[in-house]
């Protein structure tokens, strides 16, 4: 099963929400075309999944969650962009509910790093996808930011800590290709590539650092992180102070690369 450090906290979705397909899956938009079918694993509140299904007016695309929280969410964006060639399902990764050859592409955006067998999953992804499909991940990778702050390099350490210790990969994706191979797939069947996001303008900040800083106060990760004893709520509200500063320097920069592959079937 998953071990997702946090929760759906609106903490968490307001992150997610932010996700469209052009910021976070531009790798894969030039090869969905407008009959395909399409699932979208870990879909959260919909944002991805909703601008895939509007890319395909002949076609269909299923969004799966490891638990409801999100779905009413996502299923609601759907219906307010007028969508209504999607739906959405609670489902599993490690063993989907759907038979082999069922789909055009299989996607996942920072799925594989909170589970416990990202081989299995990606063998699941490659049954599910049809004869000459995609199976699309894009995970992860590092991180870095201007100013020095403390705070933050605190919370970094304290997300890996956790990931590991919850069974998870944290920021896995300059090695996602090794587990591909492992799933199955030739390597010459493997596009790799590489893609970021950066939040230096002020909405920027506000957005990134704010919900990093709420994350610390109210979320699944905060709660868990007090409960199995990897910090006290004094040390997380250190670390939400820390961001808020981070988000009020006029000159500060956050960058987040991301391993990206292209896998066909």
């Amino acid at each position: 099963m998953p071990v997702y450090t946090t929760n759906h906290a609106p903490s968490v979705l307001k992150t997610h929400s932010w996700r469209t397909a052009q910021n976070s899956a531009s790798y894969l938009l030039p090869h969905i075309k407008p009959s395909m079918k399409i699932l979208d694993i870990g879909c959260g509140p919909g944002s991805i999944t909703v601008d895939f299904a509007s890319l395909i007016p002949s076609g269909h695309v299923t969004g799966i969650e490891y638990v409801p929280d999100p779905l009413n969410d996502a299923r609601e964006l759907a219906t307010s962009r007028g969508i209504s060639n999607i739906d959405f399902q609670v489902g599993d990764i490690h063993s989907l509910d759907f038979a082999d050859e069922s789909f055009d592409i299989v996607h996942v955006h920072q799925v594989l790093q909170h589970i416990r067998d990202p081989v299995k999953a990606l063998q699941e992804m490659k049954r599910v996808a049809k004869p000459g499909g995609i199976v699309a991940v894009r995970e992860s990778a590092s991180m870095t930011w201007y100013p020095e702050n403390k705070a933050i390099t605190s919370w970094l350490d304290l997300t890996m800590k956790m990931g590991k210790a919850n069974g998870g990969n944290p920021h896995p994706g300059r090695y996602i290709h090794v587990w591909a191979r492992e799933a199955g797939f030739a390597l010459d069947k493997i596009q790799r590539s590489a893609g970021s996001w950066c939040f230096s303008s002020p909405a920027e900040r506000e957005y990134w650092g704010g919900s990093m800083a709420g994350r610390m106060e109210s979320s699944g990760f905060a709660e868990g992180a007090v409960r199995d004893g990897f910090a006290g709520w004094e040390e997380l509200g250190g670390i939400a102070r820390g961001w808020r500063e981070w988000v009020g320097e006029e000159e500060g920069w956050f960058g987040l690369l991301h391993g990206e592959i292209l896998c066909w079937k």
